[in-house]
């Protein structure tokens, strides 16, 4: 990871599951340069990690509030340290 870059982690809940939030997620990535994956959790959340300078880490997921903002009640967003290298956006299982 360069220094200019961040990583965030994301857990969203409510309607998350079922609803393309995956499939989604990864198609408004291909719009930003981020790199990171989304999965589903056993409880019913999504999570979501993503890679790349803060402002437009911050763009993605403001993309992904507002596609999703009739799914998502919650949000919450922490700063992560990811060892391994990520290369692109992925949708993992």
């Amino acid at each position: 990871m360069r220094t200019d870059e961040t990583t965030l982690r994301v857990i969203y809940s409510g309607r998350v599951q079922g609803v393309g939030f995956r499939w989604n997620a990864r198609e408004i990535a291909q719009q930003f340069p981020v790199v990171g994956y989304v999965c589903n959790l056993p409880d019913g959340t999504v999570e979501l990690v993503v890679r790349g300078a803060p402002d437009r880490v911050r763009e993605y997921l403001d993309a992904v509030a507002r596609r999703f903002q009739n799914h998502v009640i919650g949000s919450d967003i922490q700063p992560i340290v990811l060892a391994e290298e990520l290369e692109s956006f992925d949708i993992r299982h």
